[in-house]
């Protein structure tokens, strides 16, 4: 429900704005147009019922959550209702009051246009105020440079209106910039990032760039022979989808995707990195491995993107058995879509049939292609009757994936690598969510008919389908959604919880995640943002080693945004304020809703400057980027 009252409230605050203002064009002519009076009523009027149906609005999306209310309704909003009732309840229609009537709607517009975060809130109380004064002194000053007679006593009112409609004008300049200098970085400039701002979270001060320790010295050991080597080279290729489809594709070692690489907890995994002709350049990103910082594979931060010719040497020991993958992290909006990525499964061989599927949509010429892999088509796999099948599902793609299932119950085993607690057999037809980036093992015994695992994309059609049957050759079931799998209370709830859960944060921190204007490479630019701003300039999250941290992320836009956090695996408390039931839900990627709320806290264990971005990887490219840094280490 949210999605529609945001864009409703957007379209209410532009008409509001409109109505106001021939308001305010009424108020300029009083003076000589008697008839103006009742024009001018009627346009407050009807101010008056627009902003009346976006305070309804507001109340329905509260209901949601009070932190879904962002400044642009909990001050823009009832700045426009206090100046608009001013100007209807003065009787003598004073221009003055029409003129701040205006300057609150247009306050309020602005504030929709350009959201604050919540770190601008007192710049912003204080630039808004400081408006609609401007706009009354303003008025004011017409109204007495028009009364006061030759034009040498009008003068000195003529020079004092020219500085308060310049103080206006700067004053929304600065509120459009956030109270800040534009910057020409961009979104991928991590040094940028870091250099910036920064939010403590409540905890005490500390710096990052004169500390002790540099992101290139925290590296996995270097010490011992690995137990596990790979070599993965990065090569143009032509990836020929089932369908007979091609794709300008890249890969690893010849295959999109990549090879699956298997290790054990504990073992020492080794990876070379070898670019053959990758001219954008490459690294390898350890997508929910708690891996140490300079394994990290951020191109800019942890290391610099490996060019044609060269190579680079991952090593790290996975400390926690579960599905995860690898992609590259460089110009990753691109380079990912057209085959950069691959599984990294940390377990032993499962019994049965077990199987690793990504969901991808591969790039097309007018819309992508969803697929299963490189499997666009039906893809048939034989299972005998009563064999154990063990699913690992990844998401690839830069969207949500719903995976609809047909003829089988079926258990969700893990989320995120993360195995669910007291999972308990679902009933045949449940669906799962897949966040972009995320992952979900499925298991079940398979039936004497078949069984069909469908990527449901909407709007967008598809083949994409998976048959499982004890023939190894079946018709699909038809397309039909079910009812998807809830994180929250799915499981078990242990008898105790995990001691993260039980309180005493040292920092907080609220992302609010918007669609609006934010200066971004050195202009006003429209798109995705983080606490109200565009990477480089969102605020750095500052935390200290050891630290309980606990962050309220909050969606007040109209697009999904699955939030991932580097180096760290995080435990969600709450969805709009209700509490999780089910199993400890641990994810490293999380799906925020148009609308949704989460309360999610970790523990600060893995020291380093970490990502967190949004994982739809065009939205990271156009600046949704912010980072987490401990005190003491520096880029």
């Amino acid at each position: 429900m949210a999605e529609p009252l945001i864009i409703i409230d957007m379209l209410l605050a532009l008409a509001a704005l409109i109505a106001v203002s021939f308001a305010g064009r009424n108020a300029g002519r009083l003076h000589r147009d008697p008839a103006s009076a009742r024009r001018l009523r009627r346009a407050l009027i009807v101010t008056a019922g627009l902003l009346t149906l976006r305070l309804a609005g507001a109340v329905l999306l509260a209901t949601g959550g009070p932190e879904l209310l962002g400044l642009e309704l909990t001050l823009g909003l009832p700045l426009a209702v206090a100046t608009t009732g001013w100007a209807l309840l003065d009787r003598r229609r004073s221009v003055p009051a029409t003129h701040a009537a205006v300057a609150g709607g247009l306050v309020a517009f602005w504030l929709r246009l350009v959201p604050p975060g919540p770190q601008d809130t007192m710049t912003t109380v204080a630039v808004a105020v400081l408006l609609v004064a401007a706009a009354i002194a303003g008025s004011v000053l017409l109204t007495r440079w028009r009364s006061g007679g030759s034009r040498r006593a009008r003068a000195p009112w003529f020079g004092a209106g020219a500085l308060a409609a310049l103080a206006v004008l700067g004053l929304v300049g600065w509120l459009g910039a956030g109270g800040r200098p534009a910057s020409a970085s961009s979104g991928t400039d991590h040094a940028a990032h870091t250099g910036g701002p920064v939010d403590l979270g409540g905890g005490p001060a500390g710096g990052h760039h004169a500390g002790h320790r540099a992101v290139q010295d925290l590296t996995g050991p270097r010490d011992r022979k690995p137990d596990v080597s790979v070599t993965l080279t990065a090569a143009h290729a032509t990836v020929r989808l089932s369908s007979g489809r091609t794709v300008d594709g890249l890969t690893f070692n010849g295959r999109a995707p990549g090879p699956e690489i298997r290790v054990r907890q504990g073992q020492l995994l080794e990876v070379v990195l070898v670019n053959r002709d990758v001219t954008e350049g490459v690294t390898v990103h350890w997508h929910g491995v708690d891996v140490p910082n300079a394994e990290d594979g951020v191109a800019g931060l942890t290391q610099e993107a490996v060019p044609p010719g060269a190579s680079h040497r991952y090593r790290f020991v996975p400390d926690r058995a579960g599905t995860f993958w690898y992609h590259t992290h460089h110009a990753a909006d691109q380079t990912v879509r057209r085959g950069l990525f691959g599984a990294l499964i940390v377990a032993p061989p499962a019994e049965g049939f077990e199987r690793t599927f990504f969901t991808h949509l591969w790039p097309g010429d007018d819309q992508p292609t969803p697929a299963f892999g490189t499997a666009d088509a039906v893809q048939q796999h034989r299972l005998a009757a009563g064999e154990r099948a063990y699913l690992r599902f990844v998401n690839s793609s830069p969207e949500p994936q719903r995976l609809t299932t047909h003829g089988t119950a079926l258990t969700v085993a893990a989320i995120d690598g993360n195995a669910v607690d007291g999972a308990t057999e679902l009933a045949a037809g449940t669906d799962v969510l897949l966040p972009a980036g995320g992952r979900a093992d499925l298991t079940f015994s398979m039936p004497d008919a078949a069984v069909t695992i469908r990527i449901d994309a909407g709007e967008n059609p598809n083949d994409a389908a998976l048959v499982l049957s004890p023939a190894g050759s079946a018709q699909p079931a038809a397309p039909g959604r079910g009812t998807p799998v809830d994180p929250l209370t799915y499981g078990a709830r242990p008898a105790s919880p995990p001691p993260i859960a039980t309180g005493g944060y040292d920092r907080e921190f609220t992302v609010a995640l918007q669609d609006g204007f934010a200066w971004h490479d050195g202009g006003l630019t429209y798109g995705t943002l983080m606490n109200g701003r565009m990477a480089p300039s969102v605020p750095t999250l500052m935390v200290t080693e050891g630290d309980r941290v606990r962050v309220r992320i909050v969606n007040r836009g109209i697009m999904d945004h699955p939030m991932h956090l580097h180096g760290h695996r995080v435990l969600v408390l709450s969805r709009n304020g209700t509490p999780s039931t089910g199993g400890p839900w641990w994810t490293d990627t999380l799906n925020v809703g148009p609308g949704q709320s989460f309360e999610v806290v970790f523990t600060a264990d893995n020291p380093g400057i970490w990502m967190d971005h949004c994982h739809n990887l065009e939205h990271a490219a156009a600046g949704m980027v912010m980072h987490l840094a401990y005190t003491g280490v520096h880029a």
